[in-house]
């Protein structure tokens, strides 16, 4: 058990849990609790996006994928990062100069109506359960191997889940968007360091990037397979070369020409659909901030992307060389190939720093998961406590009380994904995926990409969507998405298979096909001019239409005089 990294875990969360109490809102106010009162600069505001978005599926997904299927793993790190340009594109600037609470409040009044408000609802619900539950599941992996005991009777596994679970709802609950904006964007700046660490000392052990994929492409990829009562290692065979085996520098170890793509779209699409992410637009003093906010991104997303790729390739060269006189990595291993890939960056650690090495970098996943779980908790709240408390349950809510509906909504959210999350064992499905956490991950984005992305995007930019085609778009959506996953486990082809794992390729143009048709059937909102201002006009736009409002007001209530 390493006492001095959970005792580092612990004065790391002391601090954050003073700092989110410090920077607490002053007063009850729905503004400042979910938006920080749309206050937050360009740079903090990038780092707390970082913090929201590098999660476990970034901190240890993206490295174990990579170190499982070489080439093949290397499009999560892509997708991931790309997803950002046609957010910087389509999106940040005119969703923050509409200004509103969430994606459900946006759609709702975008489109005049409670209905398309409500079905928004239910799909970000969906949408934040699919991603909350791998960051728990990224927590239980962490501890297992960091402290490797549990408290209270659980498992090692679930008191990572529970205790990470119980930290970060409590901070979210006690600071609000203020104080998880700046708690994110220290604790992303410290994951940063955690990877930047690892890399500089990997770099100045004398490896070498070029080498090590040259050397592990001279022998067939092969992974751990548990198979009759025992592990043992299984040829990877060449998904784009039949009756090949696959190697470490060449596509096809995990995807064929149909899986590459899929999740590919899958990753870009389903960026500018996570709740998390574009609810952190509206924090933006401008529709210019949210657009420079998003370059900031970009640029801290290439860095991060590229050293997870780095030291996932790493990790599958020197892991496997430095098993023998290290008893802790044969248990860990099977013929010098590790058993859960999530494993590999936290192992390089201990390799490279000892037990304060695999402290650091554990401390590193566990702030990873924290800051996107909190980040997830308030767009839930955002979603229970603003849209439908405020909206529908009580509309004469005082401040106060549409507040703490929200952090009520924080705490079911939490207990229910931490619940799934402790049915799951990673270990017994690392044989179907390259990478669980990332996989589940991915499971998010492509309900995102398929249900949400679409209907947003067309209603930022197509003046004729309308309220009624955008609810059968985002059902059509959600719908498509969920059965093509559920229908996976039925289909023996290769190709169809990665198709219904990553479905935003079908589902996606299916909802906006609809969407589009259902739209041009039904009447868009009466006041669509004004409404299309709010979204694409400029500062000088929109001062123009509210001095000629006021002086037809005026010259009205002359007349009538």
């Amino acid at each position: 058990m390493t006492v001095a990294s959970v005792i580092a875990l612990a004065v790391l969360l002391l601090a954050v849990a003073v700092l989110a109490l410090v920077l607490r809102p002053g007063r009850a106010s729905t503004l400042e609790f979910y938006l920080a009162g749309r206050r937050v600069g360009v740079a903090t505001n990038a780092c707390a996006i970082c913090g929201d978005y590098f999660s476990a599926a970034s901190f240890l997904g993206v490295a174990a994928a990579v170190y499982v299927s070489g080439l093949d793993g290397v499009w999560y790190a892509t997708g991931f990062a790309a997803g950002f340009v046609p957010v910087l594109l389509f999106v940040a600037a005119p969703l923050r100069r509409f200004g509103e609470f969430s994606i459900p409040d946006f759609l709702g009044r975008r489109l005049g109506s409670d209905r398309i408000r409500l079905i928004a609802v239910c799909v970000v619900q969906l949408i934040i359960l699919s991603y909350l539950v791998p960051q728990a599941v990224g927590s239980g992996i962490t501890w297992e191997l960091l402290v490797g005991e549990g408290v209270l009777g659980l498992t090692p596994y679930a008191t990572g889940v529970v205790l990470s679970t119980v930290a970060i709802t409590a901070l979210v609950v006690l600071g609000g968007m203020r104080g998880t904006t700046w708690t994110q964007a220290v604790q992303f700046l410290l994951l940063l360091a955690a990877f930047i660490w690892l890399a500089v000392a990997v770099l100045g052990s004398g490896f070498s990037y070029p080498d090590a994929v040259s050397e592990l492409d001279s022998e067939p990829l092969a992974n751990p397979e548990y198979a009759g009562g025992e592990w043992g290692l299984a040829t990877e065979p060449n998904r784009l070369d039949s009756g090949e085996s696959a190697t470490f520098g060449e596509p096809g170890g995990r995807y064929g020409p149909f899986g590459q793509l899929t999740l590919m779209v899958t990753l870009v699409m389903g960026t500018a659909g996570l709740p998390h992410i574009m609810n952190r637009y509206f924090t933006s003093p401008t529709g210019t901030a949210a657009r420079m906010t998003t370059v900031w991104v970009l640029g801290f997303a290439s860095l991060f992307y590229t050293l997870a790729v780095l030291l996932g390739t790493a990790s599958r060269s020197l892991i496997a060389k430095s098993v023998e006189g290290r008893p802790w990595l044969a248990e860990l291993t099977v013929d010098g190939v590790l058993r859960v890939p999530e494993h590999a960056p936290l192992v390089l650690g201990r390799i490279y720093g000892g037990e304060a090495g695999l402290g650091f970098i554990a401390i590193g996943a566990l702030i990873a998961v924290m800051s996107t779980i909190a980040g997830l908790l308030l767009a839930s709240a955002a979603s229970w406590g603003h849209d439908v408390y405020e909206r529908h349950i009580n509309p004469r809510a005082s401040q106060r009380q549409a507040v703490w509906a929200g952090r009520g909504a924080v705490i079911v959210v939490a207990v229910f994904s931490a619940a799934l999350a402790l049915g799951l064992r990673p270990d017994s499905l690392t044989a179907l995926f390259p990478s669980i956490v990332a996989t589940m991950v991915t499971w998010a984005f492509a309900l995102a990409g398929s249900a949400l992305a679409p209907v947003f995007i067309l209603a930022i930019w197509w003046r004729k969507t309308t309220s009624r085609g955008a609810g059968a778009g985002m059902i059509t959506g959600a719908v498509t998405a969920i059965g093509m996953f559920a229908s996976a486990s039925l289909v023996t082809d290769q190709g169809v298979g990665e198709i219904l794992l990553a479905p935003t390729i079908v589902a996606a143009p299916l909802a906006t096909l609809v969407t589009v048709v259902v739209s041009l059937r039904t009447s868009t909102p009466k006041d669509l001019d004004r409404l299309w201002l709010r979204l694409h006009g400029t500062a000088a736009d929109r001062r123009a239409a509210r001095l000629a409002r006021l002086t037809i007001a005026g010259v009205g209530e002359s007349r009538r005089r």
